[in-house]
């Protein structure tokens, strides 16, 4: 009996251990589940697809609708497309036959940084790639209403030593370094994939292309230097653009390899590794024979876009990636930025169209391209100057005057110095313009000294005198050394009692102004 005793007390004592184990393992997986909140920011629940009321919105009855026109179920796989220059996001859904076919497409509200992949944290370059996305990547309480994470670095962007983490498909339309939508578009975008999973889609394939792989596209961004990536990833997109299959992904000498399998006498299927020398494969022959097919018809259209000249893309700067037109119109000085819409397409044509969500008032839109706007650089035109506000006080370009005669002169006649001089116009001149504005020049002291003098030359005759060219509006220059150069061709003024147009005036009162030869050598200064 003792015994008995002493084995049930041995027992007890191992039942408490293992009830303590199991609610210390209880414990510490409710403070990870609480820690993954706390930290993961832009990602943060990895626990169920669908924990809230924004979550497990039902899928829109206009999407059901299109569904069963395409022959689809509600649960039946999707693929996502997404295209940065055409700032879209297409979802793809499996239809009975078992190919995909595009169910909608949607117009992406901002997506951040350049053409091209990400290679490290903190570029705010959205990466373009293939990309897997898993029931855990899907985010129902992210801070941006709802998200899924794209995955990167996938095993190829590892081997090359790319860095980054938390890329983002999201709704709250700002971006740095994901794709943005708004809340309405991501909470149809997520209840599709969610009911995906529910019918047994292990996961969803993510493409994100820089634009869509046609031979135009191909042909205007020939000169960038991310063109070898861009040719590996078009593989891909022809893999699925023949077959309409989601393409099979491996990864081996630090390169894509699409839709790759054992070959003939293989007992099993081959390992990749993406660093690694890539194994024995082989492609199914009528993909290898259609893909052929499409690349030859692609690159025979290419060579006669280049030989036709298809201009090259500008290589852009400053310009923090791009939206969609229709979210460009609707918002104060709206930029695409890097993104292009439809052609014969305009915001103002799209002002009045409906935006496909709501637009956050914190939306910063891309900066726009003052570059490819800015002409050439090129001759300045000539224009006429048109007088200053009346009673404006206006500093001259002119350099300091050195004192002599005509200097003294004029100062005892009033005529001002050569620091600033009040004007008092009557009505400006008349004369055509050219196409460009410029600021008002007044005239000088020296001109003001010039005409004074001429009262002191009787007997002048000034009919045939024509007036002389009025000044050009000079360029900002450093103010020890200011820039008082005269335009060489200007056209001629036509003469007015204006006492701001220019040397082709006069004083109220004075003697018409001798020709320019009388006093070039005196004042050549001026020019």
């Amino acid at each position: 009996m003792f015994q008995d005793w002493g084995l049930r007390d041995a027992l007890d004592g191992v039942g408490s251990i293992l009830i303590s184990r199991s609610l210390a393992r209880a414990f510490l997986v409710s403070v990870a589940l609480a820690a993954s909140f706390v930290l993961a920011g832009c990602d943060t629940d990895q626990v169920s697809l669908a924990t809230n009321a924004k979550a497990n919105q039902p899928v829109p009855p206009k999407l059901l609708a299109a569904m069963a026109e395409k022959d689809m179920d509600l649960q039946s796989p999707i693929l996502v497309r997404l295209f940065k220059q055409e700032a879209e996001l297409e979802v793809w859904k499996q239809t009975r036959n078992g190919q995909f076919a595009l169910l909608k497409t949607y117009p992406i509200c901002r997506w951040s940084g350049d053409l091209g992949p990400k290679v490290r944290e903190g570029d705010r370059q959205a990466p373009e790639g293939f990309y897997s996305i898993n029931p855990s990547q899907m985010n129902p309480q992210s801070a941006y209403y709802l998200s899924f994470n794209t995955g990167y670095p996938n095993a190829f962007d590892k081997a090359l030593g790319r860095s980054g983490s938390q890329l983002m498909v999201h709704g709250d339309c700002s971006s740095r370094g994901c794709y943005a939508m708004t809340d309405e578009q991501i909470a149809e975008i997520y209840s599709l994939g969610r009911e995906s999973f529910f019918g047994g889609q292990k996961a969803f394939q993510l493409q994100a292309f820089p634009f869509k792989m046609t031979p135009v596209n191909m042909a205007k961004h020939r000169n960038n230097p991310n063109m070898p990536f861009w040719k590996m990833i078009k593989e891909g997109y022809d893999h699925f653009e023949v077959t309409r299959q989601e393409p099979k992904v491996d990864f081996c000498e630090k390169k894509y390899v699409f839709d790759a399998a054992k070959p003939p006498d293989a007992k099993r299927d081959p390992v990749f590794d993406a660093s690694a020398k890539c194994p024995a494969y082989v492609i199914p022959e009528d993909i290898v024979s259609a893909v052929r097919e499409k690349d030859a018809r692609d690159q025979a259209e290419y060579n006669k876009l280049v030989s036709r000249g298809t201009p090259v893309a500008r290589m852009n700067t400053g310009i923090d990636g791009g939206m969609n037109k229709i979210f460009a119109a609707k918002i104060p000085e709206g930029s695409t930025g890097l993104s292009e819409g439809a052609e014969g397409t305009t915001l103002q044509m799209l002002a009045m169209a409906k935006a496909p969500g709501t637009i956050p008032g914190h939306v910063n839109p891309p900066k726009p391209n003052l570059d490819a706007a800015a002409p050439s650089p090129r001759e300045e035109p000539v224009v006429a100057v048109s007088a200053p506000a009346a009673n404006a006080r206006v500093a001259t370009a002119a350099p300091p005057e050195k004192s002599g005669f005509f200097s003294n002169l004029g100062r005892k006649m009033g005529v001002g110095n050569a620091d600033a001089t009040a004007t008092t116009p009557t009505p400006q001149a008349t004369a055509s313009v050219a196409p460009a504005a410029t600021t008002t020049t007044p005239p000088t002291a020296a001109s003001r000294l010039k005409a004074a003098v001429t009262r002191f030359v009787p007997g002048r005759d000034t009919s045939k005198d024509a007036p002389k060219p009025a000044v050009a509006a000079a360029k900002p220059a450093e103010p020890a050394k200011p820039d008082t150069r005269l335009a060489a061709t200007r056209p001629a003024l036509k003469p007015s009692g204006s006492d701001g147009a220019g040397e082709a005036t006069q004083i109220m009162g004075a003697a018409p102004v001798v020709q320019s030869n009388s006093f070039d050598s005196r004042f050549g200064a001026v020019k």
